[in-house]
C-alpha cells in the first residue's frame, strides 16, 4: 500500500467510526448518516425529504457532533430575517456607514449546517443562502468572508412545486427520501430511541480526516470509470429518467468520494451507486435502482457499506452488512447469566441473520466469511436446542 492509499485508509476508518458513533441507536438512518459524510465529502449539499418526526435532525446533529467543527442548526419560516441565519449588522460600524455583518455562530462560519423546512425561507434568506453553497462565499454589505462549510443538509417535508424553489432545491446535489420505521423494528426503535435520550456520540477531530478525504477527490482519475458512467446515464435517458448536464457533470464528485472513502483514489465500477442519489425525485430514484441493477452489482464500499447497499443490493455490500451484524452479535455478553428473555432475543436475531443468509446466497456462491457465521450460528441453535 502507497502513501496515498495509506492515508485515505487512515482517514477512511476514522470516518467510519464516525458514522457507527452517530447511528447508535437510529433505526433505519445509517443511510441517511452514510449520505452525509458522502456529501461532505464531495464538497456537496444533501436535501433530505421525509414526514416530520422521521429523525433527520437527529441524525444530522449527531454525524455533526461525532465529526467535531462548528455546527449551525436552524429552523426557517416565512418570517425568518436573513440576520437569524447569517448574523446581525455591526451597529457599531453602521454608525461609521460601514455595513458589515457579524459572523460569529452563524451560518457563515459553520462548517456543517442544517436547515430545517429551508423551503420556507423567504426570498432574501435563500438568494443570500445561494452563495454559501454554490460558492462557499457570504457576501452582504461590505462583508465578503470565505465560508468552511464542508456539508448544509437541508430538510422539508416534501419537495416544492413552485419553480423557482424546485431550482433553488436543485442546487443540492444528493437528495435522500425518508419514511417512518416500519412495523417490524418497533421495538428496536423504541429501545434505540431510549438509550439515545441519555446518551451523546463521542465527539472527535475527524473533520481533519473528512478534509483529507476532499483533497483526495480533487486529484481523483475519472478516465477509468467515464465509459461506464456514460453508460448509466443512457440506460437512464433511455428509461425516461433525465438528469440536467450540471447534475451528470456534478456526479463526477460523488463517485471520487465514493472512491476515495473505500481508500482508492482511482474509481472503479463498484463507485458508480451514488448516480442513484443524484436523480432529484424518489420515483426516479427507485426506477434507477432496477434499471442500473446490472451495472450496480460490483458494488462495494465498506465505510459507506449501508448507503452502498440501499443504492444497489449488490451482493458484495448485503455481505458485508450481514458480517457486520453477525460480528456485533457475536461481541454482545451471551452467558447464562444473561436474562432469559434476553437470551432468546438473541437467539431469534441469529437465526434471522442465518435465515438472511440461506435466502440471499446459494451455497454455490456463499463467500468463505459467511459460511463460517452460518456455521458459528448452526452451533448456537444447536446448543440452545439440544
Amino acid at each position: 500500500m502507497n502513501s496515498i492509499d495509506s492515508r485515505l485508509s487512515i482517514a477512511s476508518s476514522s470516518i467510519r467510526q464516525s458514522i457507527k458513533e452517530a447511528t447508535q441507536g437510529l433505526v433505519e438512518r445509517e443511510t441517511l448518516a452514510d449520505l452525509i459524510i458522502l456529501s461532505a465529502v464531495a464538497s456537496e449539499h444533501l436535501l433530505v425529504i421525509g414526514p416530520p418526526g422521521t429523525a433527520k435532525s437527529a441524525v444530522v446533529r449527531r454525524v455533526a457532533q461525532s465529526l467535531g467543527g462548528r455546527y449551525f442548526e436552524y429552523l426557517l419560516g416565512r418570517f425568518t430575517e436573513p440576520s437569524e441565519i447569517f448574523g446581525p449588522v455591526d451597529l457599531r460600524k453602521l454608525r461609521t456607514g460601514t455595513i458589515e455583518t457579524e459572523t460569529t455562530g452563524m451560518l457563515p462560519e459553520a462548517d456543517i449546517a442544517f436547515l430545517d423546512e429551508v423551503f420556507l425561507g423567504s426570498t432574501a434568506v435563500l438568494n443570500t443562502l445561494l452563495g454559501v453553497l454554490n460558492e462557499r462565499t457570504f457576501r452582504r454589505g461590505h462583508t465578503k468572508i470565505r465560508c468552511p462549510l464542508r456539508v448544509c443538509v437541508g430538510a422539508a417535508n416534501h419537495l416544492p412545486e413552485e419553480e423557482s424553489l424546485s431550482a433553488f432545491a436543485d442546487r443540492f446535489l444528493v437528495h435522500c427520501f425518508v419514511e417512518s420505521v416500519p412495523d417490524f423494528l418497533l421495538e428496536s426503535l423504541l429501545s434505540g430511541g431510549w438509550s439515545n435520550s441519555t446518551a451523546e456520540p463521542t465527539a472527535c477531530d475527524a473533520l481533519m480526516h473528512l478534509d483529507t478525504l476532499s483533497a483526495s477527490v480533487r486529484n481523483a482519475n475519472m478516465n477509468q470509470v467515464r465509459s461506464a458512467l456514460s453508460h448509466c446515464i443512457r440506460l437512464l435517458r433511455k428509461a425516461g429518467i433525465q438528469l440536467s448536464d450540471r447534475r451528470i457533470v456534478k456526479s463526477q464528485m460523488l463517485i471520487a468520494a465514493a472512491a476515495v472513502l473505500a481508500g482508492r483514489q482511482h474509481p472503479e465500477e463498484s463507485d458508480l451507486w451514488p448516480l442513484v442519489y443524484v436523480i432529484p425525485s424518489e420515483e426516479g430514484q427507485i426506477s434507477a435502482r432496477e434499471v442500473l441493477a446490472e451495472a450496480l452489482k460490483t458494488t462495494s464500499n465498506q465505510t459507506l457499506n449501508a448507503v452502498a447497499e440501499d443504492a444497489s443490493n449488490s451482493p458484495a455490500t448485503r455481505a458485508a452488512r450481514i458480517e457486520e451484524q453477525a460480528k456485533a452479535l457475536f461481541a454482545k455478553d451471551s452467558e447464562s447469566g444473561a436474562e432469559s428473555a434476553e437470551r432468546e432475543r438473541w437467539i431469534l436475531q441469529l437465526e434471522s441473520i442465518g435465515r438472511e443468509i440461506d435466502a440471499g446466497f446459494p451455497a454455490d456462491t456463499l463467500p468463505d466469511s459467511l459460511a463460517a457465521i452460518k456455521q458459528e450460528i448452526t452451533r448456537i441453535v444447536s446448543e440452545e436446542n439440544p
